[in-house]
């Protein structure tokens, strides 16, 4: 049975950027299927906030990592702690990410490279640490974090369009080298998910997530636990032949065309 698939006992997993939205929802949900779950991030009051709930909720083990991501050491440091701490590591899932929009004639070359660095580079980081452990036990899932500016692009995000394309084609190699020792990787990439931070960020731009909707097919903005099941399907043996994928999460296409009721 699919449900079956879905059972993470005995399982570790490790979740960045996983104090708030896409990646604390991830992290609740596998827990409350059975993982002993790390979560990361730089803020580590947020963070320990989150663990706390999360194993009150779950009653299962949930360890805050202080952990940034755009240092290489930093990552290093995550993976020996939960193996030191939890003995293995089954799942991955690169959530952290994020961006600053700019005109590309305005984005100055230290802009450029954090956002590849926090984007892009994390995930390498985590995925080579953690992939390593993967290897030797023969198993394991990596789930990245994308948008769907990887894949269609978005004006203003030039660095961050390309940060996130690059996440996507990471995936795709990373499941062909690694499928052989039983290690799956895939990607989501997200549309217009109304997180708090997002949400926030919305604010601060003007926008109004009620009218974004209505150039959504689905008439709406999506939801971090939304983002959440799929990153959680993923990961699981339910998906086991399922590898190298980037799926859209965005509530549809957006097409031209005459102008529908």
């Amino acid at each position: 049975m699919i449900t079956d698939g879905l059972d993470f006992s005995g399982k570790v997993a490790i979740v960045t950027g996983g104090g708030t939205g896409i990646g604390y929802a991830t992290a609740m949900q596998l827990a409350r299927l059975g993982a002993e779950v790390v979560v990361a991030s730089r803020t580590f009051d947020e963070l320990e906030g989150a663990a706390g709930r999360i194993a009150d909720a779950s009653g299962t083990r949930c360890i805050a990592v202080r952990t940034d991501v755009k240092d290489e050491q930093s990552c290093i440091d995550l993976v020996a702690r939960t193996i030191d701490e939890l003995g293995r590591i089954d799942v991955l899932v690169n959530n952290a990410g994020g961006t600053r929009m700019g005109p590309l004639e305005a984005i100055p070359s230290r802009g450029w490279h954090s956002i590849f660095e926090l984007n892009t580079h994390s995930a390498y980081y985590c995925t080579r640490e953690a992939g390593q452990r993967m290897i030797a036990q023969r198993s394991g899932a990596i789930v990245n974090v994308s948008s769907g500016a990887g894949i269609n692009g978005v004006k203003g995000g030039a660095h961050y369009s390309a940060a996130k394309a690059a996440v996507q084609m990471f995936t795709k190699v990373t499941a062909a080298e690694w499928g052989r020792y039983g290690v799956r990787a895939n990607c989501v990439a997200a549309g217009a998910i109304a997180s708090e931070r997002v949400l926030d960020a919305w604010q601060v731009a003007g926008l109004d997530p009620s009218t974004m909707g209505k150039a959504i097919p689905l008439r709406r903005t999506g939801t971090p636990d939304e983002m959440a099941n799929m990153i959680v399907f993923l990961a699981s043996d339910a998906a086991s032949y399922v590898t190298g994928q980037t799926i859209a999460e965005d509530g549809g296409p957006n097409l031209g065309g005459i102008e529908l009721d």
